[in-house]
């Protein structure tokens, strides 16, 4: 994770899903559906973004073809509004 000038912080996310033909994550970093963030398959199903992010907790979700989804590789998870859960990403400066 590469930290910038002003302490923000690369964060790496990935989702498997090899039938799928869009991944986009969405989170409150990203105003949620407003501008979600347009996923690269990168290998054999698995699906890959980059983002810069402030240090502090952060709420995101994947939208696979239109569906939300939550990543299985997260541990740290809180309900949401709509009655599902969102997933948590605690980034710390170094």
């Amino acid at each position: 994770m590469a930290k910038t000038k002003n302490g923000i912080l690369e964060q790496i996310f990935s989702f498997r899903a090899p039938a799928a033909l869009r991944v986009q994550l969405a989170g409150d970093f990203t105003h949620w559906q407003k501008n979600p963030v347009s996923m690269r398959r990168v290998e054999k199903g698995i699906w890959r973004a980059e983002v810069k992010l402030d240090p502090g907790v952060h709420h995101y979700r994947f939208i696979v073809d239109g569906e939300w989804h939550d990543d299985p590789e997260c541990t740290l998870r809180v309900p949401n509004e709509f009655g599902t859960i969102n997933m948590v990403r605690e980034v710390q400066t170094e």
